[in-house]
């Protein structure tokens, strides 16, 4: 989110370059901004315990709501209502057959000019050639994505050497106000711990024919 407002690539880029002119890279403040956190599970929590720190104004989606959440001052509204009063829209909820494309050419067009819309969660809870014809238009304003629908053929790997044949996400890559990482939103050290020693107590669990808690 502030590194999408406050154009933090393209000024990195300008200085190597020499270039310190500011033309371009107006961002605004986050302060009473509303923001819609779509999921407010362990993930969302955390971002509603950031983005309180700004003073924005927090309304949230989940069919489960978080007393946590709501303790940080989230509001608990529809979709419809949270797409329609937010600035920003961050998604973090799983991929279902309720969530596939959550944001399409539909959802877009009741949401206000401009919007932001992050995703860190999964590719595909976003129709990512709709969003491409919201940011053409300019009701998408900004877009920041740590994942992609057809991501399977990209990330993790190395391709700075080849053609990338997907006319989708190259055409992504050509807006200014357009930021993707590759899938790395997880990828911390302590995170990493944390799934290796998780996953050596489930098998250790299963083996001793216990249970490890972590059963779906």
């Amino acid at each position: 989110i502030l590194a999408l407002n406050r154009k933090i690539y393209r000024s990195y880029n300008r200085v190597r370059d020499g270039n310190f002119a500011l033309d371009g890279l107006m961002g605004f403040d986050l302060h009473e901004r509303t923001v819609g956190i779509v999921g407010t599970g362990k993930i969302g929590e955390r971002v509603a315990s950031v983005l309180s720190g700004f003073g924005c104004t927090l309304l949230g989606y989940d069919p489960y709501p978080n007393p946590a959440a709501i303790e940080l001052g989230v509001e608990y509204v529809d979709l419809a209502e949270l797409f329609s009063r937010s600035d920003v829209v961050t998604l973090h909820t799983p991929l279902t057959p309720e969530t596939h494309h959550l944001i399409d050419a539909e959802t877009l067009s009741t949401m206000k000019d401009g919007v932001m819309i992050i995703n860190t969660s999964r590719g595909a809870l976003v129709d990512t050639v709709a969003v491409i014809e919201g940011l053409k238009s300019g009701k998408v304003g900004y877009l920041g994505l740590d994942v992609y629908e057809e991501e399977e053929e990209l990330f993790f790997e190395n391709l700075s050497d080849r053609v990338i044949t997907d006319d989708v996400f190259s055409r992504l890559l050509t807006f200014p106000n357009v930021m993707v990482t590759g899938h790395q939103a997880f990828f911390t050290e302590e995170a990493m711990t944390d799934i290796a020693e998780t996953t050596m107590a489930n098998l250790t669990a299963f083996e001793q024919g216990e249970e490890s808690g972590n059963e779906l």
